[in-house]
């Protein structure tokens, strides 16, 4: 018992807890809404549980070329137009790169959406894949 409660030793004791609780996060974190999604697991998640992927981009990147399953909703237009999303399905946000989708989560949540998650790497990322593109 000495050995636990000596002053060196206690701060060694909370200082291995405190790592071990650092490694451990990712773990609890990796299966939450919210988190990106390599583009192979976006396409399962499309393929298998119906998720709908919603592009942030504005109207004439849209246009110039987009996923053929993905809903154009502009950033700007996102708070007005998420009560118009299902409350029922996973929603992948897409951005160009995948650096504006994770801000707009939050606006998702606001109005009751929960499984939310983002595409990792954005548009971009997609098309590195070789995955399809539409242009309209």
């Amino acid at each position: 018992m000495d050995f636990i409660l000596g002053q060196n030793n206690l701060l060694i004791l909370a200082i291995a807890a405190v790592s071990g609780i650092m490694l451990l996060l990712p773990t609890f974190r990796k299966g939450r809404a919210g988190r990106p999604l390599p583009t192979a697991e976006a396409v399962q998640m499309v393929n298998h549980k119906d998720a709908l992927l919603v592009d942030l981009r504005n109207h004439d990147k849209f246009k110039a070329g987009a996923i053929a399953q993905a809903r154009n909703i502009p950033v700007a237009d996102l708070d007005s137009k998420a009560n118009s999303l299902p409350k029922d399905k996973p929603i992948i946000l897409i951005c160009e790169t995948g650096r504006t989708a994770p801000r707009s989560i939050n606006v998702l949540r606001k109005h009751g959406l929960q499984e939310i998650y983002t595409l990792e790497g954005g548009l971009q990322a997609w098309i590195q894949a070789g995955l399809p593109v539409k242009k309209s």
